[in-house]
């Protein structure tokens, strides 16, 4: 999936990080919420860290819980709101922000075969934190960054929910 992200450039700011290896690929070990936030604390740390990533994404298998984890996007969106709490409590919400990624995800009122529902849709329940600074660097770099989601709605539907779905299968050759 972080294929299709850069080589169609879904996230323009996701290239550099890629290119210079500063991205940190985590999988949650977490056997219930409350490890899987204190991952998140302990990820965040790294993050802060001298030499630590510029972003991380935390992966989490849906088989936690007993093999509920976290199923429904409404649940990751509460983990996701958990952890930016714990976030803030440590004095960390300055420095770091966080996503959620899902691969339910569907914005209210879209159609559930939209193609436009993978712009933000992962194979796993993913927690991505960003450093603040970056985010700050990127909004004043980019020429267009409030246009980032249409022109990304714009690209996945002239694609077509065939070819997403290629593009997004498991295996799948990079664009």
């Amino acid at each position: 999936m972080w294929a299709v992200v850069v080589g169609l450039d879904l996230c323009p700011f996701a290239a550099a990080p890629m290119s210079d290896d500063t991205v940190r690929f985590s999988l949650s070990r977490g056997a219930d919420l409350p490890e899987v936030l204190a991952e998140v604390l302990d990820e965040a740390e790294g993050m802060l860290a001298p030499g630590g990533p510029r972003t991380t994404l935390l992966v989490i298998p849906q088989d936690f819980e007993g093999g509920e984890g976290l199923v429904s996007f409404e649940d990751l969106l509460e983990a996701a709101a958990i952890a930016e709490a714990l976030l803030a409590e440590r004095g960390l919400s300055e420095a770091l922000q966080i996503i959620a990624f899902h691969p339910d995800w569907q914005p209210e009122g879209a159609d559930a075969d939209d193609p436009a529902n993978a712009t933000n849709r992962s194979p796993y329940p993913t927690l991505h934190l960003l450093r603040n600074a970056d985010v700050d660097l990127a909004e004043r770099t980019h020429p267009d960054v409030a246009g980032i989601p249409d022109r990304n709605v714009t690209l996945l539907r002239e694609l077509g929910l065939d070819a997403v779905a290629a593009l997004t299968a498991p295996g799948a050759p990079s664009p």
